[in-house]
């Protein structure tokens, strides 16, 4: 199985945007071409988020498109959703959370390895597909990376995942992390 995990579009947001559903910018449609002419003809799924699911869309082409899965929605920051870093008022568990991310978890929200352990079951479930291009975010394709690298949590995080990058993820081959066609 090989994974097409795209970022969708950028929404412009200087927040932690997690399980908010706010719309992506989709108006560079040059860019949006060139990605969907790069990717090959396998099915296309997205989070339910309209941020990906309308990304899904505008690179779908003639593409077979398979229900959205809500299991790949973005990290859930509860309290802390659409907020920036420094408006969360506990400055000490924010900072554990991003420099220790394991069991911590936002006020209302979810742990890194919930996050994990959500959108890996998630990938798990669609393998009957096979190869699958996946429209979804920052977080989710960061779970995957860890998993494929066999990294820690920590060590995902300092991979850098644009919108509208591809990361591919082949179950026989080393990641190729965040092409930008």
């Amino acid at each position: 199985m090989t994974l097409y995990m795209v970022r969708h579009g950028p929404t412009h947001a200087k927040t932690m945007v997690g399980h908010a559903d706010i719309p992506a910018d989709l108006s560079d449609t040059a860019a949006l071409k060139r990605l969907s002419d790069y990717l090959p003809d396998v099915p296309v799924i997205s989070s339910d988020l309209v941020r990906a699911s309308a990304t899904a869309d505008a690179i779908q082409a003639n593409r077979t498109r398979l229900p959205h899965d809500q299991g790949l929605r973005e990290i859930d920051f509860g309290d802390w959703d659409m907020k920036r870093f420094d408006e969360i008022e506990d400055q000490d568990h924010i900072r554990q959370y991003w420099e220790n991310p394991g069991s911590i978890a936002p006020p209302n929200g979810e742990s890194w390895n919930a996050v994990y352990r959500r959108v890996t079951a998630s990938i798990d479930a669609l393998r009957p597909h096979g190869d699958l291009i996946v429209v979804c975010h920052f977080g989710v394709i960061l779970t995957q990376v860890q998993r494929a690298l066999g990294i820690s949590a920590y060590e995902a995080f300092g991979h850098r995942i644009d919108n509208l990058s591809v990361t591919h993820i082949d179950d026989e081959a080393a990641p190729v992390i965040n092409f930008c066609p």
